[in-house]
């Protein structure tokens, strides 16, 4: 099956020290880029992460600090890779929530800017997890009827991840599937848009998944204690939470987006007191007038009281 694109869909895969999006570090990136024409491109880098890889990590990869001594730093290849990308769309196999988030916090750390406006992101993990709740080796065996050789190789596990993806267009063509909330859909289909939609289940404003969307469109923390409220009604209660958070172990990416909401927010508040402050002359210049009473008559207790209170 080819796929049905409007503009290319790059699959892309990392390998990295670990999976701590604000402190680990890609060692290997591969894209594979659809083309609409059906062509296909590749890019694969070693990338030096800087920091040492922990032994843990390089057993599940194959990748150890002696691969990547002389490989370049990420710094040295991002513009090659964001030029790559170019206007694609991404997937991945659990891309929404450690690829994406990586890769951008890479992108942050050199100053190199990967606009994310109006770009589709289809993770093939959730089709596969909602449809049928494995893991990419088996899903491989699954939709494709093979053996996933050297898996967590990132170029076989992107090649692995596309021809899932074209396999799970062609068994779930038609099929309908019911979500929590019972409603009923086909949401398996050969459009990016709907691809998108179906693998986004949680709207994240900053794709780490700590600040998500509400109903409403507002912005939420996802985590903590906070968990649920809008981000502008803890700053009202509670404004210190912007510092701890800007401060903390948090990805860049997600500070940008807090940033972006605490100048939303303190702008609204700026523009309030003055509305308050432009309000408060007029309503000197035009004082409102007492109400005149008639005088009441003198009476002798009124007399006894003020002789009490002045002494006399």
């Amino acid at each position: 099956m080819k796929l049905n694109l409007k503009r290319p869909l790059a699959f892309f895969d990392l390998e990295a020290t670990g999976v701590n999006v604000g402190i680990d570090r890609i060692v290997e990136i591969a894209i594979l880029k659809a083309m609409p024409d059906g062509s296909e491109q590749i890019l694969t880098k070693r990338i030096n992460p800087e920091i040492p890889i922990p032994l843990v990590t390089s057993l599940i990869h194959g990748i150890y600090d002696e691969d990547i001594k002389d490989a370049p730093k990420f710094g040295d290849v991002a513009q090659e890779i964001a030029d790559f990308i170019g206007d694609a769309d991404l997937a991945g196999y659990n891309s929404n929530k450690f690829d994406i988030p990586m890769l951008l916090e890479e992108f942050l750390r050199v100053g190199v800017d990967l606009d994310m406006t109006d770009r589709k992101f289809v993770d093939v993990q959730n089709i596969f997890h909602q449809m049928e709740q494995r893991t990419l080796k088996a899903a491989y065996k699954f939709y494709c009827a093979k053996d996933l050789v050297n898996a967590h190789s990132a170029e076989a596990d992107i090649r692995a991840t596309y021809e899932v993806l074209l396999a799970q267009l062609d068994k779930y063509k038609n099929t309908e599937f019911e979500d929590k909330q019972g409603n009923i859909s086909v949401p398996v289909k050969n459009d990016v848009d709907a691809l998108h939609s179906f693998t986004n289940m949680n709207k994240s404003v900053d794709y780490a998944g700590r600040l998500v969307y509400n109903e409403n469109g507002e912005e939420c923390i996802n985590f903590g204690k906070h968990k649920g409220k809008t981000v502008e009604s803890i700053f009202d209660t509670e404004p210190s939470y912007y510092s701890w958070m800007m401060q903390g172990d948090f990805p860049l990416f997600t500070k940008k987006k807090m940033e972006e909401i605490w100048k939303r927010w303190s702008k609204k508040k700026e523009d309030q007191k003055q509305s308050r402050t432009q309000q408060a002359p007029a309503q000197r210049q035009n004082p409102q007038p007492r109400k005149s009473e008639p005088a009441k008559p003198v009476t002798n207790d009124m007399l006894d009281q003020l002789k009490m209170k002045f002494g006399k």
